[in-house]
């Protein structure tokens, strides 16, 4: 079976399983949702949600965070973990944002990565669920199943999201990324997983589709 035809099975199969997918960090706007990604590094969506809403309850605007201080920050996030250098990456991008921008997030990716602390998966994450430009954030989850379903050879996540993009319609990559998220997390995951009790990995597993 070409990548293709696997790439529109495993699309019907996350639709039908997940047909509306709410983004997973709680956010109000484009700068509390980029804040939110930022915290999200090597941290639970879960957790981020226990904390932005005492940091956003302080500031939540690029004003209101630089009127506090790195270290006034850092305490807030601290559960995120790496806060020290998320909290100067927080303020940091923040000046910048209302010194370039006149407070408002930029709407291209250049301008994103341009951020401290915003990488190109930060950059996509806003771009697509802030302002729904076709883009295909890779995450862990992401990556570990475009290997697992062999559509990429896992060797970064470059790459993966390279191959993602030429295998699946642009139309889709916003709600499909959230869609592989969800499943990753639910039938999918690193540890523990069954093949008989994966929608995806169970229907071509007499295909040789799966690798662990």
């Amino acid at each position: 079976m070409k990548k293709t035809e696997k790439a529109k099975v495993i699309s019907n199969i996350l639709e039908e399983l997940f047909p509306e997918v709410p983004i997973p960090l709680q956010h109000s706007d484009p700068y509390t949702l980029l804040i939110a990604v930022l915290l999200s590094a090597q941290c639970t969506d879960e957790r981020v949600n226990k904390v932005t809403p005492f940091l956003f309850a302080r500031a939540k605007t690029p004003a209101e965070m630089v009127q506090l201080s790195v270290d006034e920050i850092q305490e807030i996030i601290r559960p995120c973990g790496l806060s020290p250098k998320k909290s100067k990456a927080i303020y940091s991008l923040s000046r910048v944002l209302l010194e370039k921008y006149d407070g408002q997030v930029p709407k291209t990716f250049e301008q994103l990565e341009e951020l401290d602390g915003v990488g190109h998966k930060t950059a996509s994450v806003v771009m697509s669920q802030a302002f729904g430009f076709p883009a295909f954030p890779v995450d862990t989850h992401i990556h570990r199943l475009a290997f697992r379903w062999q559509l990429s050879s896992g060797k970064n996540v470059e790459k993966t999201e390279q191959d993602l993009k030429k295998i699946f319609p642009k139309k889709k990559w916003n709600k499909l990324h959230l869609q592989m998220i969800f499943f990753g997390r639910k039938y999918c995951p690193a540890r523990g997983h069954k093949i008989e009790n994966c929608p995806i990995c169970s229907k071509f597993a007499e295909q040789n589709f799966h690798r662990d």
